[in-house]
């Protein structure tokens, strides 16, 4: 199953235009930053969990429009796939999060439809992006062509040579993230390169201080110039002695030699001031609240909920938007998008406390537009019988309209 079990002959020599516009490679503090490296940092592998984990937990239904509203078309065939199973490998949870760990490293997310006999869309498979390309032909048409052998670390220039698999448009579900042409999406690690590789160094740079015993480096000095023979062969043994593990050793000097500490405290650097700052860029590059990755130090309890609401009316709102369009657009002919739409259900991320639901449902019931079984379905509680009044919808009777008020007191008047 998956990529090659529909292969597609077309070449994307002299193609118009294709998906490799913009590479990783070394930042400006000279570290080398792909989505491999950025994902070992803290602060990008706690933004891009957040976000995935967050998309993954949301329902995901495909709904039916009719004359009576929506409902959830749990007949259709693809509903299953989405809800339940995209592929006989993996949950829907997994497939969500692997296609949004994607996007947010890469800009792309790819996934090979596989259709039955009939059209109807059977088996997503989510595709590595960084072995995509994305090209026209001189008629305009959208291929896909997949390498699988494709080295990571190729130049731009380079050509594969094991010719790849062409799909077809209708035959690769494309999430796009943001992009200059609509063809694809730049990748949020490759555009903030130098950000992340700042977050980088600074980390190797902790790792380096402390495997060293925190201790900072220093020269020795001796009373005579030393030839070069000799300078060598002293330092080896200081580093093979007192450096790494043995750095706690007593150290013995003799023939004059003195050590002497190059003394760059980590707080005179700001090393833990930059730390903090970085972590700050990369929730700031992924539209996450500091708090949600424990940046805690700006946080109150009134400014966190405020954030969280912001999260996800922000953050999570527009990924949502962006893969509910794709998917109808790719896993829905024409004729079924006059009836059907694919959604995610934010309710859920939404409701708040269990106060807060209960004073919302109040509002709504004592203003007649939420019935006692309407309520108790958003708590997933069991309806109450229609003939016990579970479907009756009620307002305060002492609510009449403004200018009904006079006439109530005239009629008062006259008895």
């Amino acid at each position: 199953m998956g990529i090659f079990s529909r292969k597609k002959k077309a070449s994307p020599q002299n193609s118009l235009s294709t998906s490799r516009p913009f590479f990783f490679g070394r930042s400006s503090s000279d570290v080398s930053v792909n989505e491999r490296t950025a994902l070992a940092t803290t602060g990008v592998y706690a933004c891009v969990r957040i976000i995935s984990e967050a998309i993954a937990c949301l329902p995901l239904n495909l709904e039916k429009h009719d004359g009576n509203g929506s409902r959830i078309a749990t007949e259709h065939p693809l509903h299953d796939v989405l809800y339940t199973m995209p592929n006989v490998e993996m949950t829907s949870f997994i497939f969500r999060e692997t296609i949004m760990s994607h996007l947010l490293l890469w800009g792309n997310g790819y996934a090979q439809i596989i259709r039955d006999n009939s059209g109807r869309v059977k088996y997503l498979y989510p595709l590595m992006p960084n072995k995509m390309d994305v090209w026209r032909d001189d008629n305009g048409e959208i291929f896909y062509t997949y390498y699988r052998n494709r080295d990571e670390k190729r130049p731009a220039d380079f050509k594969a040579k094991d010719g790849g698999i062409t799909l077809r448009r209708e035959d690769v579900l494309h999430f796009k993230g943001l992009g200059f042409d609509g063809l694809v999406g730049y990748s949020p690690i490759a555009i903030a390169r130098n950000a992340i590789g700042m977050s980088i160094a600074a980390e190797n740079y902790g790792a380096t201080f402390f495997a060293n015993g925190a201790n900072p480096s220093g020269v020795l000095e001796h009373p005579e110039g030393l030839g070069k023979d000799s300078t060598l062969d002293i330092r080896e043994t200081w580093n093979a002695l007192y450096r790494g593990s043995g750095n706690h050793s007593i150290a013995v000097l003799d023939d004059g030699l003195k050590f002497k500490a190059i003394t760059i405290p980590p707080d005179q650097a700001q090393f833990l001031e930059t730390r903090k700052y970085q972590l700050g860029e990369i929730a700031r590059i992924f539209g996450v609240p500091p708090h949600m990755i424990a940046d805690l130090e700006r946080a109150t309890f009134s400014n966190i909920e405020h954030q969280s609401i912001e999260f996800v009316t922000r953050t999570i709102n527009p990924w949502v938007k962006r893969l509910e369009q794709c998917m109808d657009l790719a896993l829905l002919s024409p004729a079924e998008r006059k009836h059907y739409s694919i959604r995610f259900n934010l309710d859920a991320m939404l409701r708040g406390d269990y106060k807060t639901r209960m004073e919302g449902y109040k509002i709504g019931r004592q203003n007649g537009w939420l019935s006692a079984n309407d309520i108790r379905d958003l708590e997933h509680m069991n309806p109450i019988p229609a003939e016990d009044g579970g479907d009756k919808y009620f307002v305060n009777a002492n609510m009449v309209e403004l200018k009904q008020a006079g006439f109530f007191t005239e009629k008062k008047g006259e008895n």
